[in-house]
C-alpha cells in the first residue's frame, strides 16, 4: 500500500453504486464487424457549442506558464508526459483540477446561440455520433444510479472546433477530450477522432465512443466525490503520491466506460470489443512515453500503463457493475 506524507490523508473508495448486476461478460469479441448500433439521441441532452477567446490576447503564454507548476507538481518527466496527454483524455482542464483548483477561466462560456440540440448534433456526421453515444451513456447510468436509489445529475456536452472557452479555462484542440469538474460539461473537438484513428492506430466507432464513457465516467466520479477526494489528496500529498492518485482516478474513468459497454452488450457488434482494447493500448502512459522519448519514467505516469488500462476496461466490460470499478484499494 502507498504510503502517505504526514498530514495527507489516505484516499478512501467512494460510496459504490452497488447495482448486484448480474455477470456481463461480453469477451472476447475480436472479429471484424459493423458499427455498435446505438439508437439515435434525446432532444433534450444537455449539449452546445464551447465559445470563447481560446488562448488568444496573451493566452498562448498560458501552457509554457504552467510548465513550471507541472514540473514542481509531476517533476520533469511529468512535463513530457503530461503534454501528451494534452491529447489523450486530457486537457487544460483536467491540469487545472489535478492541481487543486478550476483553472482561473471565470465563468463557463458555452453559449449556444440559439442553436436547438439537433443543430449542434447534426453538423457533422462525427458530431452525432458522439451526441448518440453521449445520450446513450446519460440513459444507462441514469438507470444505474436508480436502481442503486442515488441521485443523478447528468453533464453537458459542449463542442468546439479549434479552440474554445471551458469552465476550467482555455479549450483548445491539441488538449483532446477533457471533462471541466467546474461546469460538469465535457469538451470536445471532434477532429480529435482523426487522430485517434491515424496517430494512435486505434480506428472505429467503438474506440470513439470509448473516449466519450471515459469522459463520461470522470462525470460519475464528480457526483460521487471521488475526484474531491483525489484533489484532496494531490493538494497534501507528495509529487509521487499524486501522480498515483491521477492514474487510479483514470483508470476507474476506464472501468466506468466498460460498465457502460457492458450494460449495452446488446448492443455490440463483433469487433466492437477488440477497438476499444486497441484504443485502450494505444493511450497508456508507458506506451506513450516510450514513443515520445524513447524511455519510460513510471513515477511521472498520470493515466496508467497500457496493460492497466486494457485491464480496468475490461473488468468494466466482464462485470457490468461501478462496485467492481474500485481502483482505490489494493494493487492496480
Amino acid at each position: 500500500m502507498r504510503r502517505h506524507r504526514r498530514g495527507a490523508a489516505p484516499l478512501q473508495p467512494a460510496p459504490a453504486l452497488r447495482i448486484h448486476a448480474a455477470t456481463a461478460t461480453i469477451l472476447p469479441e475480436i472479429l471484424t464487424g459493423t458499427a455498435m448500433r446505438l439508437d439515435d439521441y434525446d432532444n433534450d441532452i444537455n449539449v452546445g457549442e464551447a465559445r470563447g477567446g481560446g488562448l488568444g490576447g496573451g493566452g498562448g503564454g498560458l501552457l509554457f506558464g504552467l510548465l513550471p507548476l507541472i514540473g514542481s507538481r509531476f517533476g520533469c518527466g511529468g512535463i513530457v508526459v503530461v503534454l501528451i496527454l494534452f491529447a489523450v483524455f486530457g486537457g487544460l482542464g483536467n491540469i487545472g483540477s489535478m492541481l487543486g483548483g478550476g483553472g482561473g477561466g471565470g465563468a463557463p462560456q458555452t453559449q449556444q446561440r440559439g442553436e436547438s440540440v439537433q443543430q449542434v448534433c447534426d453538423a457533422s456526421p462525427a458530431r452525432r455520433s458522439t451526441c448518440q453515444a453521449f445520450s446513450n451513456a446519460e440513459n444507462t447510468w441514469e438507470a444505474l444510479f436508480a436502481r442503486s436509489n442515488a441521485r443523478f445529475q447528468p453533464p453537458g456536452l459542449r463542442f468546439f472546433d479549434g479552440s474554445g472557452q471551458s469552465g476550467c479555462g482555455a479549450a483548445q484542440a491539441a488538449m483532446g477530450p477533457f471533462y471541466c469538474p467546474t461546469d460538469s460539461n465535457i469538451y470536445l473537438d471532434t477532429s480529435f477522432f482523426d487522430e485517434l484513428r491515424t496517430r494512435f492506430k486505434a480506428p472505429g466507432d467503438f474506440a470513439q465512443y470509448y473516449v466519450v464513457a471515459h469522459e463520461f465516467g470522470h462525470h460519475i466520479q464528480n457526483l460521487l466525490g471521488t475526484a474531491d477526494q483525489v484533489r484532496r489528496a494531490q493538494a497534501t500529498g507528495s509529487e509521487a503520491e499524486g501522480n498515483a492518485a491521477s492514474v487510479r482516478l483514470e483508470l476507474q474513468a476506464d472501468c466506468y466506460a466498460g460498465v457502460w459497454a457492458a450494460q449495452n452488450r446488446n448492443r455490440l457488434e463483433p469487433g466492437d470489443v477488440e477497438e476499444g482494447m486497441r484504443a485502450a493500448q494505444a493511450i497508456g502512459d508507458d506506451t506513450l512515453q516510450r514513443e515520445a522519448q524513447g524511455r519510460v519514467v513510471p513515477d511521472s505516469f498520470t493515466h496508467g500503463t497500457s496493460a492497466q488500462r486494457m485491464a480496468w476496461l475490461r473488468r468494466g466490460m466482464e462485470t457490468g457493475d461501478p462496485a467492481q470499478c474500485d481502483t482505490f484499494s489494493g494493487a492496480i
